[in-house]
């Protein structure tokens, strides 16, 4: 590809000038995406530890002496439904809520199940880092880690 002069976009050579599509999007804010990661873990998160912690492990201190394990419980049907409510709509319940939608940055369409998946994957990953999630605080798209890593956005829909 040709590097693009100063002087020929200086002289109007359309050709010559990059079109940058990503700064007409409306990337979602960092408050209303903290307000849907609030929302989605109390719609979704809380009932699965519940029925992790009362029904699986039988109890905290069963879940206590084995950590490891009853995360993973927590944790794998977590991000099967996030995956699932995503494919479906591109939106989880706390987006929806707050007129949020995930999107493919290359396309701007729906993301394909491959790539949600491993989004949903790396966002464990980056809550865990905790580095992560600060990201969209100092980023003017507000994107997190996990959507620089899978090439996805959050955009305002509304």
């Amino acid at each position: 590809m040709a590097k693009n002069r100063f002087r020929k976009i200086k002289q109007g050579n359309k050709s010559a000038q990059k079109i940058d599509t990503s700064s007409a999007r409306a990337y979602a804010k960092s408050a209303t995406k903290i307000k849907a990661f609030l929302t989605d873990s109390f719609m979704l998160l809380m009932p699965i530890m519940y029925v992790v912690f009362y029904l699986i492990m039988d109890g905290r201190e069963d879940f206590e002496a084995h950590r490891l394990a009853g995360w993973i419980y927590i944790l794998a049907p977590l991000v099967t439904i996030q995956t699932l409510f995503m494919l479906k709509s591109a939106q989880t319940p706390g987006y929806r809520a707050y007129g949020l939608k995930i999107i493919d940055e290359t396309t701007g369409e729906k993301p394909t199940a491959g790539i949600i998946l491993f989004r949903n994957l790396c966002a464990i990953l980056s809550f865990f880092s905790f580095f992560g999630w600060i990201m969209m605080f100092f980023r003017k798209d507000h994107k997190t880690l996990h959507d620089l890593l899978s090439h996805t956005a959050v955009i305002d829909t509304e």
